[in-house]
C-alpha cells in the first residue's frame, strides 16, 4: 500500500475539486495496473479491472479514510465484470454525487452505468473549451453527458449543439446545464447517430468551434480505427472560415504521429495550434497510449467543402 499512499499524497484534492488520486492503467506502478481511484467529495471511487481479496480492499479502505479529509463513503466499481457493478465498501452512498471542476458541477450516475457520466481525463479539454469558445457557435459531437458544452457555455459560448445517440446521457447533460444555471435557450440536444445526421448538421452550420470526442468503439456506429478518416473528411463542411477543431484521441491503436499526418492529409487547410495530454494525474509509461487532445484552427479563407462519403 506504500505506493498507493505516496501517489495519493501527491494528488490530494484542493478546494473541494474532484481529482484522480491514483492511476495505475498507465503501467507506471507495477502490480497496480488494475487500479484507479477518483475523488468526488465526499466519495472515493475505487475502480478495479481484476478481482482483489477482501483483506486487500479493507486495507485500501482504511488507507483512504486516513488520508482524505471529509470522506464519507468508499465505493468499488468492478470493471472486470460485464455490467461493472458497484458496491459500497464503507459508509453510505449519498443520493446525489457530483464532480466539481473549475467551479462547475456535473452529476454522476454511480451504480447506474459502467460510465458514471464524467471523465476526469478530459479536464484539459474542458478548460480549453472554456477559454476558446467565448461568443462562438459550438458543435459538440459524441457529447455524452455534455461536460464540454457546460464548459463552453460557462466560458461565454453563444450557442452549443450537442449530438449523441445515447438519450439517457443527453438527459443527464441537460441536467448538468441546469445544475450550473446555464441558459437552455442557448443549447440544443440531438439524439441522433452521427453519420446519419450530417444533412441536419449542415443546415445548422456553420459552427465556429467543433469538439469531437468519440469513444474507441460505439457498437456498429463508430469504430475509431475505422471511422476517424470518414469523420475528418466531413468536418470542414460544418466549420466557418477560421473555425477551430478540438479532436480527442483516447488510447489510440495508431501512433499520435499517424493521427497528425491523417489530419494534415484530410484537412490540409487546418493548422495544429496545440497538442495536449491529460496531465500529471494520468501518468503513462508509454505516453502515446494515453489520451491526447489536438486543437486545430482553419485558415481564414477556408471555403466550406461539400460533405463526402
Amino acid at each position: 500500500m506504500n505506493t498507493i499512499s505516496t501517489e495519493i499524497h501527491g494528488h490530494l484534492p484542493q478546494a473541494g475539486e474532484s481529482r484522480r488520486l491514483f492511476y495505475g492503467r498507465g503501467h507506471c506502478f507495477p502490480g497496480y495496473e488494475d487500479l484507479v481511484i477518483d475523488w468526488f467529495a465526499p466519495v472515493a471511487l475505487v475502480i478495479l479491472y481484476r478481482q482483489r481479496s477482501n483483506v486487500w480492499l479493507n486495507d485500501l479502505t482504511e488507507l483512504l479514510r486516513g488520508i482524505l479529509t471529509g470522506i464519507e463513503t468508499v465505493v468499488l466499481q468492478e470493471r472486470f465484470f460485464k455490467e461493472a457493478p458497484i458496491q459500497v465498501l464503507w459508509g453510505n452512498l449519498p443520493a446525489e454525487v457530483y464532480a466539481s471542476e473549475g467551479g462547475l458541477k456535473f452529476r454522476l450516475r454511480l451504480a447506474k452505468a459502467q460510465n458514471i457520466g464524467f471523465f476526469p481525463d478530459m479536464a484539459v479539454g474542458r478548460e480549453l473549451a472554456w477559454q476558446r469558445c467565448r461568443g462562438k457557435k459550438v458543435l459538440n459531437l459524441f457529447s455524452y453527458s455534455c461536460s464540454f458544452s457546460v464548459a463552453a457555455l460557462a466560458g461565454g459560448a453563444s450557442q452549443v449543439v450537442n449530438l449523441d445517440m445515447n438519450r439517457g446521457a443527453l438527459e443527464l447533460g441537460r441536467e448538468n446545464h441546469q445544475i450550473n444555471d446555464l441558459d437552455l435557450r442557448r443549447v440544443g440536444f440531438l439524439n441522433l447517430e452521427l453519420f446519419r445526421s450530417f444533412g441536419k448538421l449542415r443546415k445548422l452550420a456553420p459552427f465556429d468551434f467543433i469538439i469531437c470526442d468519440p469513444p474507441a468503439a460505439q457498437g456498429r456506429n463508430f469504430c475509431a480505427e475505422r471511422d476517424w478518416s470518414k469523420l475528418l473528411r466531413r468536418l470542414p463542411a460544418l466549420l466557418a472560415p477560421g473555425g477551430e477543431l478540438l479532436l480527442c484521441l483516447n488510447g489510440p491503436k495508431k501512433s499520435i504521429e499517424f493521427f497528425e499526418v491523417l489530419v494534415s492529409q484530410l484537412i490540409p487547410q487546418s493548422k495544429l495550434e496545440k497538442k495536449l495530454s491529460s496531465g500529471p494525474d494520468f501518468p503513462e509509461a508509454d505516453p502515446s497510449k494515453g489520451v491526447w487532445l489536438f486543437h486545430y484552427k482553419m485558415n481564414s479563407s477556408n471555403s466550406q467543402e461539400s460533405i463526402g462519403n
